[in-house]
């Protein structure tokens, strides 16, 4: 018999994982809006290296979430793993009612990433693979740009920060 859901993201929780968040871009041709169009970010800590030639990222993306609606037509997606200091950027792609100062994205080979991130990658999908109530979005990585900051987590249902030992 399979594990209880709560039990399982309980089990799980004790994992800590990087947070990232992913972008999706449309151009969409309105002035005075964002210079890629119409931006989507989702907050996701499902994310992997699955492969280093190619180099290759899966990010699972629930089949509930707004931006999943936008997988059938994506061809590019952002992915930008959060610096210790942006959990409220981590809070608002998430859905939580957090005001942002000002606009978060910068740009990546001409894609949205967060501005500030520890890690920014953009990604060629290359599959798409239905898993359970997720969908696991398959990217080749063409762009990465690292800085020099500490990384955000979350364990046991709290944000905390991974340093280097």
């Amino acid at each position: 018999m399979p594990i209880d859901p709560d039990r399982f993201r309980q089990t799980l929780g004790r994992l800590p994982t990087g947070i990232t968040v992913v972008t999706f871009a449309r151009p969409d041709g309105v002035a005075g809006g964002s210079p890629f169009g119409t931006v989507h970010g989702i907050t996701v800590n499902s994310f992997t290296s699955l492969s280093l030639v190619p180099p290759l990222v899966g990010v699972a993306i629930d089949v509930r979430a707004r931006a999943h609606g936008l997988l059938p037509a994506l061809a590019r997606y952002g992915v930008s793993i959060l610096s210790a200091a942006q959990a409220g950027i981590s809070d608002h792609f998430a859905g939580r009612p957090v005001p942002l100062a000002g606009d978060p994205f910068e740009e990546l080979d001409g894609y949205p990433v967060i501005g500030g991130a520890a890690a920014q990658l953009v990604c060629v999908v290359v599959d798409q693979v239905p898993v359970g109530d997720h969908t696991l979005v398959v990217g080749r990585v063409d762009h990465a740009r690292v800085a020099d900051t500490s990384s955000l987590a979350y364990v046991r249902g709290r944000y905390g920060r991974v340093e280097p030992v």
